[in-house]
């Protein structure tokens, strides 16, 4: 009886499993870093990586590993974006210890909160939908990392007022470290707040903004851009990112209380001491580190020296570099041999072969000409 047990147990979790890797493509989200997201952090948000020399994932363990971090008040979640491909570009891309993100359901849900409307973005780059089901899952598999930004939504949406104050956390994070015996790694990601400053929550426009899918709308300086230039709704300006590896955090070394048996009291106390060291490190690391958000004289010196690759760097030139790379791959044979041209000359190519691609541009007209192509009504 107890093997058989054991039998449907695993059947269960190789379900599971199957289910969260359903969508993912590893050599698309290897061709995305590759030409797409290395190219924005090298030429525009410029990551600086404070502690990871050593990849704590990448050691002989048997449980996963979680890297906790802090989201961006009201912006797209470029943070997040930047944070995965360097951390995959780090171990050279390979998947013999995976890297996972869980994302919000309304993320993947919403067609425009893909980038530049690409289907199923973030499935295929190995996205997760935040459920318990899904994170228990990825904690069944060895060798796994799974990234989660334990705010959600609340964390993108704070405002720039509440810039660095860490919204409640998830409990489902720390009940996973507590069930999986694993270490929970703070990543602290400093100058994120300064991809969109000043931008701010306005409850009712929220709420309107909730009915049709989207989490948020940011009110602020950038925010007009946005019902004219639909490009500018992915926009954010060169922070210089940089993510600082915390102290680790062992569940299992605070409390002598089980998974199976522990309290309501015991749960809230330990929420209130993992939520406090992550605050407590976060101060310290935007002390020392966000003091020049956007290092605009490394900035000038770097789109000086690649001015020949401008129109892709600039803003304005990311629903190109996004949908080139779409199509470049998918026409490709082997679905791993892409590598992008980024020069001027070739993106005015590429928008020849791309007309559509020009709606992000038009003022006004751009919104209704968007949704029409993708069939959104």
């Amino acid at each position: 009886m107890a093997k058989r047990d054991l039998d449907i147990g695993e059947k269960i979790r190789a379900s599971r499993l199957d289910t969260v890797d359903q969508y993912y493509d590893p050599e698309y989200a290897r061709s995305v870093c590759r030409n797409v997201l290395d190219f924005l952090d090298q030429f525009y948000f410029r990551a600086k990586m404070v502690g990871f020399e050593t990849l704590p994932h990448t050691e002989s363990r048997e449980t996963p590993l979680i890297y906790a971090g802090n989201h961006s008040g009201m912006a797209f979640p470029w943070d997040a974006l930047v944070f995965a491909s360097t951390l995959y570009r780090l171990q050279n891309y390979r998947e013999d210890h995976p890297i996972r993100a869980l994302v919000a359901p309304a993320l993947s849900r919403m067609r425009v909160m893909h980038p530049f409307f690409i289907e199923n973005f973030w499935h295929r780059m190995g996205g997760v939908d935040a459920t318990l089901g899904n994170f228990e899952a990825l904690s069944n598999r060895a060798h796994q990392a799974v990234i989660i930004y334990p705010e959600g939504i609340a964390g993108i949406g704070k405002g720039f007022d509440h810039r660095y104050q860490l919204q409640r956390f998830s409990n489902s994070m720390i009940r996973m470290a507590l069930k999986y015996r694993t270490d929970i790694v703070p990543v602290l990601t400093v100058n994120g707040e300064y991809i969109n400053p000043y931008g701010y929550r306005v409850e009712v426009i929220n709420q309107i903004a909730q009915k049709i899918g989207i989490p948020f709308v940011p009110v602020g300086p950038l925010s007009s851009l946005i019902s004219f230039f639909p490009w500018s709704f992915y926009f954010g300006l060169p922070a210089k990112l940089t993510y600082v590896m915390g102290s680790s955090i062992k569940l299992s070394e605070l409390t002598d209380q089980s998974y199976e048996k522990i309290t309501q009291k015991e749960m809230h106390r330990l929420h209130s001491v993992v939520q406090s060291h992550f605050q407590g490190e976060l101060d310290r690391a935007v002390e020392e580190h966000g003091k020049d958000p956007y290092a605009l004289e490394e900035l000038t010196e770097i789109w000086w020296e690649n001015r020949e690759r401008l129109s892709y760097i600039l803003p304005t030139g990311w629903p190109l570099l996004f949908h080139e790379h779409e199509r470049l791959f998918l026409e490709s044979k082997d679905k791993k041999s892409v590598t992008m041209n980024h020069s001027n000359p070739a993106y005015a190519a590429a928008l020849a072969r791309n007309p559509s691609i020009l709606a992000y541009h038009l003022p006004g007209l751009g919104w209704p000409a968007l949704l029409a192509q993708h069939g959104i009504k």
